[in-house]
């Protein structure tokens, strides 16, 4: 994050939840470009994402598809960060349309300047309605 704020023009983060870019990356990324005297970085959220009114059953399946992460050493940093112990399904955004725009809100909120949708459709689950939602954020 460092070295992209000195030297990019922002930086691309996935897995990330809203406290780790709220209380690391975005201060950190911008402490780094203000020194070198570049504009504030542009920061790029990616997470699986999924509306759906089975929000239990997802979580726990993507869980299970993402469970690499929690095992590798630089993600599982960045989602300890979120909260010790943090699994993907718990940064990922599934629920229905307003839990799923809460998280999208809350990232806003956090810093994040543009949302990188992993739209993510379990067996079973239809893209559509995480489609619609997405196409209704302001550009």
């Amino acid at each position: 994050l460092r070295v992209s704020g000195r030297l990019a023009d922002g930086t691309a983060i996935w897995m990330g939840g809203p406290r780790y870019i709220a209380e690391h990356a975005v201060p950190t990324i911008t402490a780094a470009a203000k020194e070198a005297g570049r504009p504030a970085p542009r920061i790029v959220a990616g997470l699986p994402i999924c509306v759906t009114d089975h929000e239990t059953a997802v979580r726990a399946q993507c869980n299970a598809d993402f469970e690499r992460y929690g095992e590798l050493p630089s993600y599982r940093a960045v989602l300890d960060r979120q909260t010790s112990g943090t699994s993907p399904g718990e940064v990922a955004l599934i629920g229905d349309e307003a839990t799923v725009q809460a998280g999208l809100d809350e990232l806003r909120a956090a810093g994040v300047t543009d949302f990188a949708a992993s739209v993510y459709s379990p067996s079973g689950e239809s893209s559509e309605r995480t489609y619609a939602l997405l196409r209704s954020q302001p550009a």
